[in-house]
C-alpha cells in the first residue's frame, strides 16, 4: 500500500471525532480499491433481527440507500457471515435466491464482520458492484483494516457515550436532595446566577420566597424523625404543586425551602410579585398531613418576600435579605400566637 493510501488514513484518524467522521473517508478510500460501485457500513441488532445501512458511498448506477432497514435474517450478509464466504464474484449463483441482491444486480459482494473488543457483533463493512471483480489482497487487507478501525472507533465512541452517561447521573445526584428529591443548594445557588445574569441582561428582577418551616422541630420531637422526614417531603410536593413556569424550588437545608424566578422591572413591582408569590404558596401548606398514620394539623410555615435587583445585589446579598423578611414574618407569627 503506498504512503499516500496510508496518509490519507491517518488524516482521517486524526480528524475524527465521531464513527461518521470517520467512516465516510475510509469507504471512499475502500471503493477505489476494490473498484466496486457501492462501499457501506450496517448495524445489526440481533435482538430484533434487523441489519441498518448507517453510511454509504455510492457511485455509477448501483445505491444502497442510508437508513434502509432489512430484516437480517437472509441478507448476503448473514449468508456469507454462516457460511464464512465473505467475497464472491458470482453472486447469483452462489446467493441467487436473495431477492435485495437481485433488486439491486448485485453480480460482486465482499464482506467483513465489524466486532467490538470482547467479540460482540457490530455490524458488517461491505462492498459490491454490478459487474464481475476480482478480490485483489490488496482489496482483502483494506477490507480487514477497516473494519478494525471502525470497530475501535465504534467501542470508543460507546465508552465516551457512556462517561457522559455516568457524568450526567453524577452530576444530578450532586444537584439533588436526596430526602426529598428536590433540587438542593448546591443547584439552588447555580440557577440563581443564571437567573441574576438574565434578569440583569432584561433588566427584570429575581423574586425569592425563603421558607421556614415553623414548628418542625415539635414535629420531630413529638413524632420522631421518620415522620419528620414524611412531613418534608410532603412539604417538598405541595410547593411544586404552585409553581409557575420557570420558577425553581430547593431545599436549602433543614427545614429551610427557597421558591426564585424572574420577576417585573422595578423595587416596587418586583416586592409586590414576591409577596404575591408567598401568598399563593403559604396556604399550600397549611392544614392536616398523614404522615405514617399519624394526621398532623399543620398552622403553616413563615414565607420571606424578596425582590433583587441583580445590579443592586448578588446572589448571596439577595439571600440574605430574603433570609431577613422571613425572620420578620416568623416574629409577626409568633406575636400572634400562629
Amino acid at each position: 500500500m503506498s504512503d499516500k493510501f496510508f496518509s490519507e488514513i491517518s488524516e482521517t484518524l486524526s480528524s475524527a471525532r465521531s464513527v461518521e467522521d470517520l467512516t465516510r473517508p475510509l469507504l471512499s478510500l475502500l471503493e477505489a480499491v476494490t473498484e466496486l460501485e457501492a462501499t457501506y457500513l450496517t448495524c445489526i441488532d440481533q435482538d430484533l433481527g434487523v441489519q441498518k445501512v448507517l453510511f454509504s458511498y455510492n457511485t455509477k448506477t448501483m445505491t444502497i440507500p442510508e437508513g434502509l432497514v432489512v430484516p437480517w435474517e437472509g441478507t448476503l450478509c448473514k449468508r456469507a457471515l454462516d457460511e464464512g464466504k465473505y467475497y464472491t464474484d458470482d453472486v447469483p449463483t452462489l446467493w441467487g435466491d436473495c431477492d435485495a441482491a437481485k433488486a439491486l444486480g448485485i453480480q460482486t459482494y465482499v464482506s467483513t464482520p465489524v466486532r467490538l473488543n470482547d467479540g460482540t457483533l457490530f455490524g458488517t463493512l461491505c462492498a459490491a458492484g454490478s459487474e464481475r471483480k476480482p478480490l485483489t489482497p490488496k482489496g482483502e487487507q483494506t477490507l480487514r483494516l477497516f473494519s478494525s478501525l471502525i470497530g475501535l472507533h465504534v467501542e470508543r465512541e460507546q465508552l465516551l457515550k457512556n462517561l457522559q452517561s455516568v457524568n450526567s447521573a453524577l452530576e444530578a445526584h450532586s444537584f439533588t436532595d436526596v430526602l426529598t428529591g428536590l433540587p438542593n443548594r448546591r443547584f439552588l445557588l447555580k440557577e440563581m446566577g443564571r437567573l441574576f445574569a438574565e434578569a440583569e441582561a432584561t433588566g427584570q428582577t429575581v423574586l425569592i420566597a425563603f421558607i421556614d418551616l415553623d414548628g418542625f422541630k415539635a414535629i420531630n420531637d413529638s413524632h420522631g424523625h421518620e415522620v419528620g422526614d414524611v412531613f418534608l417531603i410532603e412539604v417538598g410536593k405541595r410547593l411544586s404543586d404552585g409553581l409557575r413556569a420557570g420558577d425553581v424550588l430547593a431545599r436549602f437545608g433543614g427545614d429551610e425551602f427557597i421558591v426564585t424566578g424572574l420577576g417585573p422591572a422595578g423595587e416596587t413591582a418586583g416586592q409586590a410579585a414576591a409577596k404575591a408569590l408567598c401568598d399563593r404558596l403559604a396556604p399550600l401548606l397549611t392544614g392536616n398531613y398523614l404522615l405514617r398514620g399519624v394526621t398532623l394539623h399543620y398552622s403553616g410555615a413563615s414565607f420571606g418576600p424578596t425582590a433583587a435587583d441583580p445590579r443592586l445585589l448578588d446572589v448571596d446579598a439577595a439571600l440574605r435579605k430574603a433570609d431577613a423578611a422571613m425572620y420578620e414574618v416568623k416574629r409577626e407569627r409568633k406575636a400572634l400566637g400562629v
